[in-house]
């Protein structure tokens, strides 16, 4: 009788802690709560009444928000590496501009109008795919 394994499903759903919080978010929001705490003994009270509302909507923003699927913070880090990457890309950098130019104005080749007629093999193409792979790459067709 072979083996029954269970199969996780649903793993790139995170663990709730208590109620639809997540362990990621509920760390998130404890950390605006300190960081609030410190701008209030550090700052006068509409300082801290402003920075403050700054801190708790930011993470706020960080901790609950999703776009397309994605949390928002690693949507905030694919942004960034987007705007890092060069807009401009260019395949082959060994030529110079000038050697591109005289490149791009060359006449191209005419195109060959000669026919070459393939034999009708045997053995389909299929049929030598197969016996390819059923001996695992032994078999060679071209012998």
């Amino acid at each position: 009788m072979p083996n029954q394994f269970v199969v996780p499903q649903f793993i790139d759903a995170e663990d709730k802690i208590f109620g639809p919080v997540t362990a990621r978010q509920f760390i998130i929001m404890m950390a605006s709560i300190l960081f609030d705490f410190i701008l209030f003994k550090l700052f006068s009270f509409l300082w801290f009444i402003i920075l403050g509302t700054i801190v708790i909507i930011l993470a706020g923003v960080v901790a609950f928000v999703k776009i397309n699927g994605v949390t928002f913070h690693y949507f905030a880090l694919n942004v960034l590496q987007t705007l890092k990457r060069p807009k401009l890309r260019v395949w082959q950098k060994s030529l110079t501009n000038a050697e591109l130019k005289d490149f791009i104005k060359q006449e191209p080749p005419p195109p060959s109008t000669a026919y070459v007629r393939k034999e009708f093999s045997a053995t389909s193409r299929l049929q030598q795919l197969t016996l390819v792979v059923n001996t695992g790459g032994v078999y060679k067709p071209e012998e």
